[in-house]
């Protein structure tokens, strides 16, 4: 958080987007409260279509939480390795668990780590570089190909985006290239355990749709959606967002798509339920062809989307030097008081 503090005046031209637009959503429905001690701090999330898979921060092994539609904790894979400071989760194709052992609240760690998986209980380490120094990361992506994308939590509400430089290696560790960054600004939703309108930008969790085609980024209070035209995620990333606010959620962290596109979310600390949004990914389908295309007369009915110029909920804009040293303030001093609880 050191280094953010320097941004925030070395940045003093910083222009912050105004929020995507809401895009009408279903408003998030309760499918059951999470109860088990052993998911107190869920901070990421896959689902089958049957089962939900969880991982919870930090422990002392590579462990995924298998649960059923009711919450409750079904069994264990647990992996050989020894995490760091676990913060996401994403499935691939061939059915392997990506664990993203890339926290850093204090950005002081040599190396980052992606932790493959498999059903058997078979692990496999792979350490990571960042070319620009440590960061602090709690958002994975895989592309419909299987690479992995790296978000970072950014409180200031600009999230910088990583991928290998090389083929992974284990243990590594394999550099990392920057490829990009990623801007979310303020809103109204209420939520979160970070004052004002932290808790609004900073990205906590990812998710990817079961055929890669719509990746999400999670905040505490809200979710923003994107189409994937192949495996350009960053062209995606560059494009306009549809946003589904999850408002109310007390530290939202995980978030994963449905089979059907149903988005799930769900939040740290016991008690805190999973939520469903259904047809979040068909908000952001590919819109309908011309009818000269289709064969037929007349007008398709119109898809839900939204662009950076904004909605009726976000906030005004505002010097960007008082946004930014607001963010980083009371960012720093939230995650700092987290990293000392652990």
């Amino acid at each position: 958080m050191r280094g953010l503090l320097v941004a925030a005046f070395a940045l003093p031209g910083l222009v912050l987007p105004a929020p995507a637009a809401a895009a009408q959503p279903a408003a998030p429905t309760v499918a059951c409260t999470l109860g088990d001690p052993r998911l107190s701090e869920l901070s990421g999330l896959v689902a089958d279509g049957e089962r939900w898979y969880a991982v919870n921060d930090g422990g002392t092994a590579a462990t995924v939480q298998v649960l059923g539609r009711d919450c409750a904790v079904q069994r264990e894979i647990v992996g050989t390795v020894d995490p760091y400071d676990v913060e996401d989760l994403a499935v691939a194709g061939d059915g392997t668990f990506w664990l993203a052992d890339t926290g850093d609240n204090d950005q002081d760690r040599d190396t980052a780590a992606l932790i493959a998986l498999r059903p058997d209980g078979t692990s496999t380490l792979y350490r990571l570089t960042y070319p620009d120094g440590p960061q602090d990361t709690e958002a994975l992506l895989l592309d419909a190909e299987g690479t992995p994308y790296l978000v970072t939590k950014a409180p200031t509400g600009t999230a910088t985006v990583y991928r290998p430089a090389a083929e992974l290696a284990s243990p590594g560790p394999t550099p990392l290239e920057r490829v990009g960054s990623v801007r979310i600004a303020p809103t109204q939703t209420p939520g979160g355990p970070v004052p004002g309108v932290v808790g609004s930008v900073t990205v906590t969790g990812g998710a990817t749709s079961r055929d890669g085609q719509v990746i999400a980024l999670r905040t505490y209070t809200d979710a923003y959606l994107w189409r994937v035209e192949g495996t350009d995620v960053m062209g995606a990333l560059n494009g306009d967002a549809v946003r589904v606010p999850l408002p109310n959620e007390a530290q939202g962290e995980a978030i994963a798509f449905e089979p059907d596109g149903t988005l799930v979310s769900a939040s740290e600390n016991v008690g805190e339920p999973v939520r469903l949004v259904a047809g979040a990914a068909e908000l952001v389908a590919p819109p309908e062809p011309p009818p000269s295309e289709r064969g037929q007369e007349g007008v398709g009915a119109g898809g839900a989307t939204s662009g950076r110029s904004g909605g009726a909920d976000g906030l005004p804009a505002v010097p960007a030097a008082v946004v930014t040293l607001v963010l980083v303030g009371g960012a720093v001093l939230f995650f700092r008081r987290r990293a000392a609880r652990r």
